[in-house]
């Protein structure tokens, strides 16, 4: 038996950046529904994930149509709507981390499931922070909510390649205190 492909989801490549990582507690933004979410940093180098991104984007607008349409008399064009694959250069200029890359907002209602590059559970919080690399496992679907139509991109698990440098402006304890001399105990 063949099994099912669902033309709305896409992994994206191990050198994806993860910013902005609220993936251990839920959080609302504008007094709306606590939710997960992540911002995927891609670069434009990347060129296999932004065409199954742009594949998985029409995809969602096809299956769609109905949900775009609304009560309208027909469904607006793609390149009309929102879509969640955003130029960095273009929309974050002033931020090194968003250069020569895209970006896609990413959440889910549900915590996603997040593992290590050899797949087992990540326990620790602080082993996931906003600048680590890995890949993500999005899906894409329309919407149509208040006047607002476009495609939207669910998380749904996380799976962490390697660490990067804190975009948080935070430092982690660890690299903090790695290097240090510990003549204090002479």
């Amino acid at each position: 038996m063949a099994k099912y492909v669902n033309p709305t989801k896409v992994i994206t490549g191990p050198e994806t950046r993860w910013s902005y990582a609220n993936v251990w507690q839920p959080k609302a933004i504008d007094g709306g529904a606590p939710k997960y979410s992540v911002s995927l940093i891609i670069p434009k180098s990347d060129t296999k994930t932004i065409e199954k991104v742009r594949a998985a984007i029409q995809a969602a607008y096809d299956e769609g149509q109905g949900k775009l349409k609304g009560n309208g008399k027909s469904v607006p064009p793609l390149s009309s709507i929102k879509t969640p694959l955003r130029d960095g250069d273009v929309e974050r200029p002033d931020d090194e981390a968003y250069a020569n890359s895209y970006f896609i907002n990413a959440n889910s209602a549900s915590a996603p499931g997040i593992v290590d590059a050899a797949c087992q559970p990540i326990i620790d919080t602080s082993e996931v922070y906003s600048g680590v690399y890995g890949r993500a496992s999005i899906n894409f679907y329309a919407f149509n909510s208040n006047g607002n139509k476009g495609i939207a991109c669910g998380l749904n698990n996380l799976q962490k390649i390697r660490d990067g440098e804190s975009l948080g402006g935070k430092s982690r304890a660890e690299d903090d205190f790695a290097d240090l001399d510990d003549d204090f105990l002479n």
